[in-house]
């Protein structure tokens, strides 16, 4: 028997430098070496070190409200094999829909120490399931025709596109192109956490609440059976079916979680910053990079790769004016895609 010819030096070489460059030790390097590159400018700038503290804290504040959106879209491509593009208007859905029920609501003193009433928990508690529900209702009118005619993937993209667009004009029409908040001339309690640190209370809140969503889905997905249904039929679909699990409950579910996830999303990041129609839209290059630098599809993942994409917008606004901040982030994740096209959980080393 004739052993296998060896492989050429040079090739050997190039394929162990394309592993060691492909490992997940090679992208920590790469983000130490990132964050080495800021506490450098950051000195060189004359940028105080509190500042940097608040910005990275500020940024983790972000990635909640981001992962939110990003379990989301990750649940729906993994679960239903299509690129949602609607998901950010189902989050500008949701902080609208918590306006609209907060002006019919007396307002109420702030709970907690908050700088919000009742009328704004009422109205989270009401928008979660309202915009699953109108996500849901939304698939059976458009995109699950397009599933039972096996359409290509573009197709449900153009689709989703479209409904993003029909969302934005019909708040366009009802709630006008102004800026719009939940509270004006309400004050916003501050707590000072550590070196000098200040973030306000809602901020908190907005962290802890995105927080305690996170575990929701994770024991909905690990310990359920609705969980463990979702997992089999991002597997394999014609499998999970022929194996008697109810597609249609699981797609129904899908729709539900994702659409709760979007709808408090929104109204998380209209209570920290400002509503405006196209707040989602804006949001949704980010959401999409959280995922993609996560790996595509995969849950945990698009949790890193939001908190990441949050930190980096915002620690970037300390040299660049902060309309540039997304596109630092946009760097990053194609820094660490460069060295890791699997993405931050993908397979491999």
């Amino acid at each position: 028997m004739v052993g296998a010819r060896p492989l050429p030096r040079s090739r050997a070489l190039r394929r162990a430098v394309s592993s060691v460059l492909g490992s997940r030790w090679s992208l920590v390097g790469l983000l130490a070496l990132i964050a080495l590159v800021i506490v450098l400018a950051s000195s060189a700038q004359g940028v105080s070190g509190t500042r940097m503290l608040g910005l990275v804290v500020r940024g983790v504040l972000l990635g909640g409200v981001l992962a939110l959106g990003a379990l989301g879209v990750t649940l729906v491509h993994g679960v239903l094999k299509m690129a949602n593009f609607a998901h950010g208007d189902y989050m500008t859905l949701g902080a609208y829909l918590a306006l609209a029920i907060m002006s019919v609501l007396p307002p109420g003193r702030s709970v907690f120490g908050l700088g919000f009433g009742y009328e704004f928990l009422v109205a989270l508690v009401l928008v979660m399931p309202l915009v699953g529900l109108v996500a849901y209702g939304l698939d059976r009118v458009t995109f699950r025709r397009l599933r039972q005619r096996r359409s290509a993937p573009v197709m449900m993209a153009m689709a989703a596109l479209g409904v993003a667009f029909g969302i934005r004009s019909i708040v366009y029409m009802v709630f006008g192109a102004d800026f719009a908040f939940y509270y004006q001339g309400r004050p916003r309690p501050v707590v000072e956490l550590f070196s000098g640190v200040r973030v306000r209370t809602d901020q908190l809140f907005i962290l802890a609440f995105s927080l305690a969503l996170i575990v929701l889905v994770y024991l909905l997905l690990e310990r359920s059976k609705v969980g463990k249904a979702m997992r089999a039929m991002a597997d394999n679909p014609d499998l999970a079916r022929i194996s008697g699990i109810p597609t249609e409950r699981v797609v129904f579910w899908t729709w539900m979680v994702g659409g709760a996830l979007a709808g408090a999303g929104g109204m998380l990041y209209g209570l920290d910053v400002q509503l405006r129609p196209e707040m989602g839209w804006w949001l949704l290059l980010p959401l999409f990079a959280s995922v993609i630098l996560g790996t595509i599809g995969n849950v945990y993942g698009a949790l890193l790769g939001a908190f990441t994409i949050g930190i980096v917008w915002q620690v970037s606004t300390a040299f660049v004016n902060p309309a540039y901040g997304p596109a630092a982030a946009f760097v990053v994740m194609i820094l660490a895609l460069l060295v890791r096209p699997q993405g931050l959980m993908g397979g491999g080393r």
